[in-house]
C-alpha cells in the first residue's frame, strides 16, 4: 500500500464485490498554482485592471449615462473572481475531495460544493498524464486537458477542482501513485 489512509477517507461503502483499496489520499490543500496559471494570472490581471479602470473612469465622468456604471459592474466582478476568487473557491472545493485507487477502479469523490462521485475502470482509462514538482507532489490527469476557452466547460477549467477532466490534484508521491496505476493496468 502506497499511502496511509487518513481517518476522514472511507471508500469502503463504494467498493465493488472483490475490489480492494490500494491507495487513498486528499488533494493538496490551500493555494494551488498550476501550469495554466502562467497564462491565466496575467490574463485575469489585464481583464480585472481594465474593468476597474473603466468603472473609475465612468465614476469620474460627469456626463456619462447612468447605464455606464451598471454596465461595468459584472466585468469588475468577473475580474475579481479571476484574479483571486477562483483560488479561494478551488481551495474550498479541494477541502472536500478524496481520491482512491482500487484493484479495479480510480475513485474521485467531492462532497461539497456541488457533490460529485467519479469511478473510472482501470482497464478503460484514457491517456494518463503525470505532472510533478521537485518535491514529489504532482497531478495525475485521466484524459487530455481541455482548452480553458472551451465554452462547453464554462469557467470550470479555470478552477482546477472543477475541471471536467478527472484528476488527482497535487497529491504526494505522485510518481509512485502513477506507477502503481500503470502496474494495475498491466496486470490484467
Amino acid at each position: 500500500m502506497l499511502g496511509s489512509l487518513p481517518s476522514t477517507i472511507n471508500f469502503a461503502d463504494r467498493l465493488l464485490p472483490g475490489e480492494k483499496l490500494i491507495w487513498s489520499d486528499r488533494p493538496a490543500q490551500g493555494l494551488l498554482v498550476t501550469g495554466r496559471d502562467w497564462f491565466l494570472i496575467p490574463f485575469s490581471l489585464i481583464w480585472g485592471g481594465f474593468a476597474i479602470f473603466w468603472e473609475l473612469g465612468v465614476a469620474k465622468a460627469t456626463k456619462a449615462p447612468a447605464f455606464f456604471p451598471l454596465f461595468g459592474i459584472p466585468f469588475v466582478l468577473v475580474g475579481l473572481y479571476l484574479i483571486f476568487g477562483r483560488f479561494i473557491v478551488d481551495a474550498w472545493a479541494r477541502q472536500n475531495m478524496e481520491y482512491a485507487v482500487t484493484s479495479k477502479r480510480i475513485l474521485i469523490s467531492r462532497s461539497a460544493p456541488f457533490g460529485k462521485f467519479i469511478a473510472l475502470n482501470l482497464h478503460q482509462l484514457p491517456a494518463i498524464n503525470l505532472t510533478e514538482t521537485r518535491d514529489g507532489r504532482g497531478t495525475i490527469r485521466f484524459g487530455e486537458a481541455g482548452s480553458i476557452f472551451n465554452n462547453r466547460n464554462g469557467w470550470s477549467s479555470w478552477t482546477p477542482a472543477f475541471d471536467p477532466t478527472p484528476q488527482f490534484l497535487g497529491i504526494e508521491n505522485a510518481r509512485d501513485v502513477f506507477e502503481q496505476i500503470q502496474g494495475l493496468q498491466n496486470s490484467a
